[in-house]
Formats: C-alpha cells, sequence, structure tokens
C-alpha cells in the first residue's frame, strides 16, 4: 500500500526561526533594541505553563528580549485588565500575548479588547479580526497562519480547491478560512450541527480538522488524495487504544508506558497516512509553526509600531 507524503512543520518552522533571528541580530548590529514580547500567564495550568515556557524559550533563541509575567489564580479580571493595559502604554513592549484559557470569572474577550491591537501578537483583537475579513493588513492568528504556510512549503495548490474545515473556533477555524479565502479556495466551515459530516468532509481537496476530539476524522472524512491538516493535540493514555491508532509503532506505545500517554491529533494516523496525499503529524506539524510565526508576528509588530528607523538602543 502506498503511504501518503507526510508535511513536516518542523522543517519549516526552523527556517522562519533562522530568518527571525537573522533579522533581529541586523537590528541590534544597527544599533536598533530588539522587539519585546510579554506573556503573560494567570494561573497554573500546567499545559499553559508549558506553552508559555516554550515561547519565551523561542524569543530567547530568536534574540527578541520576553517578558515572562506570571501571576496567580487568585488575580481578578480588574487587576488582569489594569497590567495589559498598562503593557499596552508601555514604550519597551512591542507584542503582548495572554495565555488561553483564562481562570473563571476572567472574561477573555475583555481582556483581549484591552490589547493595543498593534500589539496584538496572537490576532485575536476585533480590529485585526476585522482587517482579516476585509483583507487589510494586520496580526492574524498564528496557528492559521501556520496552516497557510504549510501548504505554501508544501507546494499544495489552494486557488481554486475545495477546503473543509471541521471546527469553527475563533482561534482557529473562522481565521483560517478567511485566510483560504483570500488564496481563493472554495472553503465549507463545519461544526458540530453539520448535516453529513463526513460526506462534507469528503468533498474536500484540502480538510483542515480543528474540533479538539482525539481521531475523530476517519478514513470515511478523507477523499482520496487529499491533504489533511491536523491541528489538534490530544492525549492517549490507554496502550490498547494508542495500538489502535498507531498500530505496533513501538515509539508510541512505549511512550504511553514510560510517559503515561502520546499525542494524537484530531485524524485518525493510520487512516490519514493511507488515505490522503499528504498529511500533518502530531506533535510535529502545525504546531512547530504555530511558535515560528509567533515570533514574526512580534517582529512584524515592532517594525510597523514603531516606524522607521525604530527605537535605538543606549547611547544610539
Amino acid at each position: 500500500m502506498t503511504m501518503s507524503r507526510i508535511l513536516d512543520g518542523r522543517g519549516a518552522a526552523k527556517q522562519i526561526r533562522a530568518e527571525i533571528a537573522s533579522e533581529v541580530a541586523a537590528m541590534r548590529a544597527a544599533g536598533i533594541e530588539p522587539p519585546c514580547l510579554a506573556a503573560v500567564l494567570v494561573g497554573d495550568n500546567p499545559a499553559s505553563s508549558i506553552y508559555v515556557s516554550n515561547k519565551v524559550k523561542a524569543c530567547t533563541q530568536a534574540g527578541i528580549i520576553p517578558r515572562e509575567i506570571r501571576l496567580p489564580s487568585t488575580t481578578t479580571q480588574m487587576e488582569l485588565l489594569a497590567l495589559v493595559r498598562e503593557l499596552s502604554r508601555s514604550g519597551d513592549v512591542d507584542g503582548i500575548l495572554v495565555q488561553m484559557p483564562l481562570p473563571a470569572g476572567i472574561d477573555p474577550r475583555a481582556i483581549i479588547a484591552a490589547i493595543d491591537p498593534a500589539r496584538d501578537v496572537d490576532g485575536f483583537h476585533p480590529i485585526n479580526v476585522g482587517r482579516l475579513w476585509s483583507g487589510e493588513e494586520g496580526l492574524v492568528p498564528c496557528t492559521p497562519l501556520g496552516i497557510l504556510e504549510m501548504l505554501d512549503s508544501a507546494e499544495i495548490e489552494i486557488e481554486g480547491a475545495e477546503a473543509v474545515i471541521i471546527g469553527r473556533s475563533d482561534i482557529v477555524g473562522k481565521p483560517t478560512a478567511a485566510l483560504l479565502l483570500r488564496k481563493h479556495a472554495t472553503v465549507t466551515l463545519c461544526h458540530s450541527r453539520t448535516r453529513d459530516l463526513a460526506g462534507v468532509a469528503a468533498r474536500a481537496d484540502i480538510l483542515v480538522a480543528a474540533i479538539g476530539r482525539a481521531a475523530f476524522v476517519t478514513r470515511d472524512f478523507i477523499k482520496p488524495g487529499a491533504t489533511v491538516i491536523d491541528v489538534g493535540i490530544n492525549q492517549v493514555v490507554d496502550v490498547a487504544v494508542a495500538r489502535g491508532l498507531f498500530g505496533d509503532e513501538p515509539g508510541r506505545l512505549e511512550e504511553v508506558r514510560t510517559k503515561g500517554y502520546t499525542l494524537v491529533g484530531d485524524v485518525h494516523p493510520r487512516d490519514a497516512a493511507e488515505r490522503s496525499g499528504a498529511w500533518t503529524p502530531v506533535p510535529g506539524g502545525v504546531g512547530p509553526l504555530t511558535v515560528a510565526l509567533l515570533l514574526r508576528n512580534t517582529v512584524k509588530a515592532a517594525k510597523a509600531r514603531r516606524g522607521s528607523p525604530g527605537r535605538r538602543g543606549p547611547g544610539a
């Protein structure tokens, strides 16, 4: 049986990060202060803590100045709003991200709306959302950008293609639809109430799965030869379940035994490998590109906000 092409996001992400590091190094060499990203984490969600740590590490490696701010779970909405507004006024901060989800009692929409749109490197502010849908220049959410970067780097034809997105979230589904429309794809945005979801998905030349359910998309959803982009990240903790998803792949089964889990996306990996023309693995697909494009957004925000020639360092 012919297996499909694996779209590995690590290589594309490595190239983007190298380009960003070179660009930041050139800024430093010219006496221009490098971009600064403020990353705010509220509470002690373990997954969120790892995500923020990875973003801070990526910034450091690229030469971007990270400003990590960790707040207790008892932080109130008013206190968080005050911090976000302070960061938005700061002359030293070019990008701001507030890690989601937030603790109960804090309205994420209110927090996002308080971020300066010019520093909203997550691309979630209503002004940036409006710019995306109206075709104007602005900051775009990083995971949807990563999806388009993946398709472009793999030379997948988008113009005229039928694209189906499973999941209508503000973070992935909706902005991905907007970006694909910009590239002249015919886009269907599906959700939990879509009738004959598998039948709709099976029409897709490009299928994006972002529904948050482990291995939900099976072979019946996949048109033979389609490109499948898997955005999901789910844990599998049972060896028998892992064997059903990955076969006797020793690394996966060993992960469950030693770490207690292995990761799977929203697409059944064996079905994707056997039925699609190209597909993204989990981990190692879209995820690395998401972090790389956060760095690109930070540099973009710094340049746009500062203007030319940019803020210079001491003694400039």
